[in-house]
Formats: C-alpha cells, structure tokens, sequence
C-alpha cells in the first residue's frame, strides 16, 4: 500500500510542479544510492547488537534450562 501511496503523491506534485517531480524523479536513483552505506551499516550495527544480546543471555538460558 506503500508504493501506491508515493504514487499518487507523485501524481499529485506532477500535476501541480511538473518540473519539480521530474527532478524527484530523476534524483531518487542517486538519493537511493547515496544511503545505501547507511543502510549496510544499520543492518551491521543490529546483528552486533544481536550478537553481544546472544552472548550475554547465554548464561541465562543456559541455567534456566535446567
């Protein structure tokens, strides 16, 4: 439902500043690829966290097993 909602704000901004959703248009490719590393790194950051999460609850789930 996403997509759809972009879509018709594009359409919406098409029809008001054509100019300025041509340019949305063209730039969004660059914009994507400009946070693509920011993205990598989010998703790094979350598995370290996941791992130090892991590694501290393993003694806890290791006596809790019993």
């Amino acid at each position: 439902m996403s997509g759809l909602a972009t879509f018709l704000l594009w359409c919406l901004l098409f029809v008001l500043c054509w100019p300025l959703a041509l340019l949305a248009l063209v730039l969004w490719p660059v914009v994507w690829l400009l946070t693509l590393p920011l993205r990598l790194l989010g998703i790094a950051v979350g598995a370290v966290f996941a791992l130090l999460r892991a590694v501290l609850f393993l003694p806890a789930r290791l006596l809790g097993a019993r």
